[in-house]
Order: structure tokens, then sequence, then C-alpha cells
């Protein structure tokens, strides 16, 4: 399964089988989150067999049940840190699903304070939301997007790698399936933006994630 593939195949899932992680899919997980740390200075963790995480009366209103793994999303204190999470943190995600994992974001239905017991969190440092991981007993069902148009701006005719980036775009997963993101296209110079919104820095990195792997990096830079 490519990258691509595994976005148009990966969907929130909420329900998991009590099962151990194969140890293979684990050590690629750590590999890659060692990976994401060093880029993106951040303290992403792997957290297996905690399943108290998820038992708590706000994962239950949140509808889980099972979840006994967990990605840790951690990282230094600051204003680009929820963006950069949901960079990396939609790296993870992707990952996951070429490896036959079932993944969630989750931001405020779960037990933040059993999740940090688990974690190695230094002075300085925050734990934003965590990333639900294991055999789903379902594959989840897509979502809605927005029409194209309503989500960028861009010359006509649309270049087809910036088509390509807006397809990837439209089906990053984001808070509540609320999509307040616009991107625009001037030159090969990309912008993107949040329109405000539940979670919506995170949001904007994990849309940022699709559309640069839809896109291909070589083809734009992006605007600061």
């Amino acid at each position: 399964m490519t990258i691509l593939e595994a976005m148009e195949a990966r969907h929130s899932v909420r329900s998991y089988r009590s099962a151990p992680l194969d140890a293979g899919a684990a050590e690629t997980l750590r590999q890659a989150i060692d990976t994401c740390n060093k880029e993106g200075g951040l303290h992403i963790q792997l957290v297996t067999g905690d399943p108290k995480a998820f038992d708590t009366w706000m994962a239950h209103y949140g509808k889980f049940s099972g979840v006994q793994h967990y990605i840790a999303l951690i990282g230094p204190k600051g204003d680009q840190l929820d963006e950069k999470l949901g960079y990396y943190g939609q790296r993870l995600v992707l990952l996951a699903q070429t490896l036959g994992l079932n993944t969630c974001w989750v931001a405020m239905t779960f037990g933040k304070g059993a999740a940090k017991s688990r974690c190695s969190i230094a002075p300085g440092e925050k734990l934003v939301c965590v990333l639900a991981l294991g055999y789903g007993t379902t594959q989840g069902v897509p979502h809605k997007s927005k029409p194209m148009e309503a989500l960028c701006q861009a010359p006509a005719p649309m270049p087809q790698w910036f088509r390509q980036g807006m397809e990837a775009a439209m089906l990053a997963p984001t808070a509540m399936n609320q999509q307040k993101f616009q991107i625009s296209l001037e030159g090969n110079r990309v912008t993107a933006r949040s329109l405000g919104g539940f979670y919506s820095k995170v949001d904007l990195g994990i849309v940022k994630c699709h559309f640069e792997m839809g896109a291909g990096k070589e083809n734009f830079t992006w605007a600061s």
C-alpha cells in the first residue's frame, strides 16, 4: 500500500480488538517516531498495553472501546507546536495504515492524566493529543468533503500537481470534520491557513502533510 492509497483507505476508528501490536509494526513505528522527533524537535512517544487512558467517562462518551495502544503527541510549548504535531502525527497515522493498523485522532475524549503517567514529559513540554492505535473492529467510514473550490484559490487552469495536492488535502481528517482551511497558489508558492475552529492548528498541520504528499515537495514551496 502506497501513502496515497493509505490516505484513501484510512478512516477514523474508535472500537478496537484487544490484541498486542505486531512486534515488527511496533518497531517500524518507533523508528519513524524517532525520525519525526529529530526532524521536528518533538517528543512523540508510543505507548502500548495501556487501557487506562481510554477507560474514562470521557473516552466512553467519545464511544471508544478496546483501546490499549496510542501515540502520545508531545513537544516543547510554543506557537508552532500544534501545527507541527498535526504534520508529524499524520505522517505516523499514514504509516500505521500501511502497516495494517487503524487510528483515530483524539484531543479531548481520553484520560490525559493517565496518559501523562505513561509518558516522559520534560519541563516546558506539553501533551497536546493522542492517536488511538490498534486493530479496529471495523475499518471506519469515509467522511464527507466540501467541494475543492470551497477549500482553495488557484489560477485557471489549475496545475495538475496542485490539484493532486488538493485531492489529498480533502482526504485529511479534521476535528469534527470541519475542514476550516484555505489553500492558495501564487506562482509555485503555496499558502495554507487556518480559518479558526476547534483544534484548527493541529488540523492545519494534518492538511499540510496531505497536500505535500499529494502535490510532491519538488513542485512548490510553502509561503512563510
